[in-house]
């Protein structure tokens, strides 16, 4: 069988590579998007500093779990005046990222860039289109989970019609994304698990998945084993810069896996918990790991060497392991721990299973 693997995207990684930044950019203007807390952090000031004229705004009250209703007037506004920069610098977690990707795309219209309603039109479309505009994209980390810094997609929210949209297009790669670990030193408690668990489940949705290669498979098991090992230890010792360094490269291993397959049942299952039951994405797209990874037993032979290479020849214990490993990170792995019924969970599964990311998984065809 021929597999294909491709990913554009030009990393460079390693405590201080944040100071790569300008060279990066090569004298083109900047804007920065990233979320509010950075210039507290100190994290503003330094990027003053390293950028200095070519910095030209930033762009520091993004949301958690980017939505329709804020990026509105931040798209409109930033695509009023096209030309007033080259190129965009996200830096934050995944709704920075994401919202970064969402500016980058400037569509057609009358004036500027185009209107934001014009792109919540094609997204909802869910089919590829070529934007009229596109800015180059240097994504930063200061989490170790999202992924998004290697990755073409983002995900847009609209709560008050509880829906979400995908943008994923060839224009929306970032064209380098720096993984610092001495960005994330910072992070607090629970965010590093809640992140460092959406990257457990980025690798294991791209083995469970049926646009798995050996190459993703190269990653994915690499990132698992890693934040496996690391991330309870980076609980208990969350200053440890070493520690940090490896969980940000198991979430870039995860990144770079899912990259090429996308995301599965358990992400498919998170936007309904998310939207729904207000679970925060890394939680909602973890705890159900256990359940899909039963759904994914003895459905093919090649995702079963993959599994078994991870979790052993035994069902049960793989699951007792992932259970140990979630409920020892506080995270509960029940439907009705968060208040859903199994009458609702087994509907949420369906719906999932027919959903964009769920056709993505193994178990949604019959074995």
């Amino acid at each position: 069988m021929i597999h294909a693997y491709y990913n554009p995207v030009s990393i460079h990684c390693g405590l201080g590579s944040l100071d790569r930044l300008p060279a990066l950019l090569h004298g083109r203007r900047a804007v920065v998007v990233t979320f509010p807390e950075a210039r507290a952090l100190g994290l503003v000031a330094r990027l003053e500093a390293l950028l200095g004229a070519d910095l030209v705004a930033v762009i520091e009250d993004v949301q958690p779990n980017p939505d329709v209703a804020q990026l509105s007037g931040l798209y409109n506004r930033f695509w009023e005046q096209p030309d007033a920069c080259d190129a965009i610098v996200a830096v934050g977690g995944g709704s920075a990222i994401d919202t970064a990707k969402a500016l980058m795309v400037g569509t057609a219209g009358t004036t500027g860039g185009g209107r934001f309603d014009s792109l919540v039109s094609l997204l909802a479309t869910g089919k590829p289109f070529v934007p009229a505009h596109v800015k180059p994209l240097i994504a930063v980390p200061t989490t170790a989970g999202t992924g998004s810094e290697v990755t073409p997609w983002a995900t847009i929210w609209d709560a008050a019609s509880q829906k979400k949209y995908s943008l994923h297009l060839d224009a929306t790669w970032p064209e380098a994304a720096i993984v610092d670990p001495g960005l994330m030193v910072s992070v607090p408690l629970g965010t590093t698990v809640s992140t460092g668990l959406d990257a457990l489940s980025h690798a294991l949705e791209s083995v469970w998945n049926v646009n798995a290669n050996p190459i993703s498979d190269t990653y994915a098991v690499s990132a698992v084993e890693d934040i496996f090992e690391t991330l309870p230890a980076l609980v208990r010792n969350p200053a440890d810069i070493a520690l940090r360094e490896r969980m940000a490269l198991a979430a870039l291993k995860a990144g770079l896996a899912f990259s090429n397959t996308k995301t599965a049942l358990a992400h498919s299952i998170s936007y309904e918990m998310t939207l729904r039951h207000g679970l925060p994405h890394g939680i909602a797209c973890s705890f159900t790991l256990p359940l899909v990874l039963e759904k994914a037993w003895a459905r093919r032979p090649d995702r079963d060497r993959t599994l078994q290479r991870l979790f052993g020849p035994s069902l049960q214990a793989g699951q007792q392991r992932l259970r140990a490993f979630l409920q020892g990170l506080g995270v509960k792995t029940e439907f009705a721990d968060y208040g859903v019924s199994d009458e609702e969970a087994g509907a949420m599964i369906a719906r999932a299973l027919d959903g964009a990311r769920g056709r993505n998984f193994i178990g949604a065809v019959p074995a």
